[in-house]
């Protein structure tokens, strides 16, 4: 398995609605969080400790919050805002 990142709860539902410049902003910030953890976590599979924390990342229109589960190998955005500006 390799790390990926997805769409949890909600937010994939948000996703369908969301503007597509906002998204692909969403989807940068993404991978480069996916890359972040991969690094971090060369041995997510063997992982025993609990999940880091997880975050909110500002960008361009908006805002996510994501969550790492490091045994599965996932970043998991859980949560959209689109504010338009």
């Amino acid at each position: 398995m390799s790390w990926k990142w997805e769409y949890a709860f909600g937010a994939e539902e948000a996703a369908r609605r969301a503007p597509a410049d906002f998204l692909a902003q969403v989807e940068r910030k993404a991978d480069e969080l996916v890359r972040a953890a991969e690094a971090l976590h060369l041995h997510g599979r063997a992982h025993q400790g609990i999940d880091p924390e997880g975050a909110d990342v500002i960008v361009p229109g908006g805002m996510f919050r994501y969550q790492i589960v490091v045994r599965s190998e996932r970043v998991y955005v859980v949560q959209l805002t689109y504010l338009g500006f």
